[in-house]
């Protein structure tokens, strides 16, 4: 018996100093969320607007402090802060704390490195600040406070509520002066319990949102863009003061635009130059209709205009000059509507600069009238009352289609000192469709088969940008195989034959033979195939644990023929039953 007591002790002593190689706080936190890597213990935003000599001074502070739940910890030490002409980064100090001995050890990071954002389709004049959190590992913490000069009063950023890790402590605090008028529009928080105060003093006002104990947001793939799940607030500096008199900044659509239209009224004055001039002369050659000359054009600018985003300082907003854009042959999305539109011009069309946001930004510009409802540029065209939007970033564009991440967008769209707001379409399931038809025969134990695949829409834009790096037989083989694939994975393409490969207008069709072992089944004098070759339906089972909508790029439309030969001699003994569903989202037949 006293043998067993001793046991005991020294059993609880090895337990008891195991557990205190972490933190109480630790202890607390990785029982409330197992399953969680990184805790935010702390987060917090303080925007500070003043008026200075009749212009707005803006400071925006950060304050971070995570702690790390598992050995993923290390993950976390490498960190950056950006910057850019818009938003100047001055104070930043970074901390991390490890648990050693019953205390938290602070150690403070003294080497940063900065160096521009580039990678070969995107050139900005955002910089990285990198730094490294030192000795991270599991238990330990990290703290980091940051600050921004706001330089444009028009990009105040968003603050959120949630995030895709557990938030314990989250406050956003903005401060005014009086004489500014600031308004806030809030999304996602109809289900959270934010605490707002509001406080006025003798020369400015204090508001306040306070949200605790946030839970991790759930991350699923195809999940909407985050700025439609997590409870966010935006503000808009509306008017300010000076001298009595009062300057108008947002809060309008009008306002927007004002400020927007001052940015490209002044461009495109230079005279087209001769090489322009010529190409579209020869472009429009012995075209008979608007619509033609606008068609030939804009297939033009997509093929021959690279896509490459310059982003620096207003250069963000503003298009530059036609002339340069054409010399250079590449541009972003306002460069390539520049040039577009100087070409329409000179064919004597007219196109309307647009701007607008892609489906990844959920607001409205009614609802959000800020530079943040919007991320790109196109051009408008009207004829015979039907609106065209030109993207001319997109490859293989049909006249007539969007690009797929603008449908169902409000567009801004541009008519000198006046604009116009429309909606763009969203393009029917019919329109993006495959259709594929196969007839198949039994030889042996294997399956023979040619098919007729036709490919439309968005599918088909797909399939181009896909094939244009397949330059080979052996490559392109090996793609088909893998889109085309029917029955199991013994499935084998063994000729093939693409139509109207690359055409804008035309559908992409694909006729090829096939083989496919071991698909069938023989017991005695029967035979049993299952004729559904295609999964297109089973991709779209949903987990019964999901938590998020599911959104598709564009809508849809698969139709899959198959005919058996039925071999001689055989007659057909069993057909499984028809099946039909249908949803708002869905519509099912197979027969």
């Amino acid at each position: 018996m006293k043998n067993h007591n001793i046991i005991n002790v020294l059993f609880f002593l090895i337990w008891g100093s195991i557990y205190s190689q972490y933190s109480d706080e630790y202890n607390m936190y990785i029982d409330k969320y197992p399953d969680s890597n990184i805790v935010r213990l702390n987060q917090e935003i303080i925007i500070t607007i003043k008026l200075i000599d009749g212009e707005l001074d803006i400071k925006q502070e950060i304050i971070k402090e995570n702690l790390y739940l598992d050995e993923r910890a290390i993950y976390g030490s490498k960190s950056s802060l950006n910057s850019s002409y818009f938003f100047e980064l001055e104070d930043v100090e970074a901390y991390s704390l490890s648990f050693e001995k019953g205390k938290y050890r602070e150690l403070k990071v003294e080497n940063f490195t900065e160096k521009n954002d580039l990678d070969q389709s995107f050139y900005d004049d955002t910089k990285i600040l990198n730094f490294i959190y030192p000795n991270l590992r599991k238990g330990s913490k990290s703290k980091l406070y940051y600050s921004h000069k706001v330089k444009n009063p028009r990009f105040i950023r968003s603050f959120y509520f949630g995030d895709y890790y557990p938030i314990v402590n989250n406050k956003a605090t903005i401060i005014v002066d009086k004489g500014i008028v600031i308004e806030f529009k809030e999304f996602n928080t109809k289900n959270n319990k934010i605490e707002f105060t509001k406080e006025i003093k003798r020369k400015h006002i204090i508001y306040r949102w306070e949200l605790n104990d946030i839970d991790e947001y759930k991350y699923e793939e195809n999940s909407p863009n985050y700025r439609k799940i997590l409870p966010h607030i935006v503000p808009i500096i509306t008017s300010y003061k000076v001298k009595g008199k009062t300057e108008k900044l947002l809060g309008e659509i009008s306002d927007l635009y004002r400020w927007y239209y001052s940015l490209i009224k002044d461009i495109n004055t230079d005279k087209p130059s001769k090489e322009m001039l010529n190409l579209v002369n020869e472009i429009i050659f012995n075209k008979k209709s608007d619509i033609e000359k606008v068609k030939a054009i804009y297939y033009w600018v997509q093929k021959n205009i690279k896509y490459i985003a310059f982003e620096y300082a207003l250069g963000g907003f503003k298009p530059r000059e036609s002339n340069d854009v054409f010399r250079k042959k590449y541009g972003d999305c306002k460069d390539n509507s520049s040039v577009l539109f100087k070409m329409l011009e000179i064919a004597g069309l007219e196109g309307h600069l647009t701007w607008i946001g892609t489906r990844s930004i959920p607001y409205t510009y009614s609802e959000v009238p800020t530079p943040i409802v919007d991320n790109h540029m196109i051009l408008s065209y009207e004829n015979n009352g039907k609106t065209y939007f030109l993207d001319a970033t997109g490859r293989y564009m049909k006249l007539g289609m969007p690009t797929s991440f603008i449908q169902g967008k409000d567009a801004l769209i541009s008519d000198g000192d006046n604009f116009e707001i429309k909606k763009v379409p969203v393009v029917s399931a019919k329109n993006n469709a495959v259709v594929d038809s196969t007839y198949i025969s039994i030889e042996g134990s294997s399956i023979v088969g040619k098919s007729r695949t036709i490919i439309s829409g968005y599918p088909k834009i797909n399939y181009f940008r896909s094939l244009e790096n397949k330059n080979s037989q052996s490559k392109l083989k090996e793609y088909y195989n893998d889109k085309f694939k029917k029955g199991n994975n013994k499935f084998l393409i063994k000729e093939f034959k693409e139509l109207n490969k690359y055409s804008y207008d035309d559908n992409f069709i694909v006729n090829y033979t096939f083989e496919i072992d071991n698909h069938i089944k023989k017991m005695g004098d029967e035979i049993f195939i299952n004729l559904n070759f295609n999964k297109e339906l089973s991709k779209s089972k949903i987990d019964k644990e999901r938590e998020n909508s599911i959104e598709f790029r564009y809508k849809k439309y698969y139709s899959f023929y198959t005919v058996l030969d039925i071999p001689a001699n055989y007659e057909v003994d069993y057909l499984p039953e028809n099946i039909s569903l249908s949803t708002d989202l869905l519509n099912c037949d197979i027969t």
